[in-house]
């Protein structure tokens, strides 16, 4: 008669919510750390004074890390069978803990990275041809901005998005920021309390 209950393979689980946290939360880290410093890379040929202004959505993305390697810690020091009896239930609880902090933080990262790279980056093309006359200029997408007279022009594609240069709007990136970082700490706060329930299965 077959003794196997899956309390055997509970460690699997455990192990994997463990990598699932640092994983994700590692990926989103690393996108919105890239995604944002494009566009820091891109601005600061033109400004450069504004480089380490501009860095704040690269250092909130490299947080998301941290988020991630707390509760991969938290699990995998959670896991010792010789030690106290691991059950499935312990490990579906750590499963859970690392995927709701992780793709938490995946979420997050990729938030942080778009706004971050369209916060820094658009908005160039009008410094770097301020020096230039305009004509007559249609807003429109993929439209033609005309210099100085009718018969000669420059082909320019008008950015739609705000650019972190000006003093207010990068106020309001800011903002949208720490918002798009408090997704990844929801997830951290209930990895917590998802991991704190292993071990409440039953009384050894």
């Amino acid at each position: 008669m077959s003794t196997f209950s899956g309390d055997e393979t509970a460690p699997f689980f455990g192990f994997l919510g463990a990598a699932a946290a640092l994983v994700f939360s590692c990926m989103g880290a690393a996108y919105g750390t890239a995604k944002s410093g494009v566009g820091v890379a891109s601005m600061g040929v033109m400004r450069p004074e504004l480089v380490m202004k501009s860095i704040v959505p690269v250092v909130m993305a490299g947080v998301l890390g941290i988020y991630g390697l707390i509760i991969a810690v938290i699990i995998s020091t959670g896991i010792n069978p010789k030690a106290k009896s691991y059950y499935l239930f312990d490990g579906y609880a750590h499963l859970s803990s690392g995927l709701a902090c992780g793709l938490a933080g995946l979420s997050a990262g990729m938030a942080i990275g778009i706004v971050g790279d369209a916060g820094v980056r658009y908005g160039e093309i009008f410094k770097t041809h301020s020096w230039l006359s305009f004509g007559n200029v249609n807003e429109s997408r993929g439209s033609s901005v005309r210099v100085g007279d009718s018969s000669s022009f420059v082909q320019a594609n008008l950015p739609e998005k705000a650019n972190a240069q000006q003093p207010k709007l990068f106020v309001g990136m800011i903002l949208i920021l720490i918002f798009a970082e408090a997704l990844a700490l929801y997830g951290l706060i209930v990895g917590i309390i998802l991991s704190s329930r292993a071990g409440q299965s039953r009384a050894d």
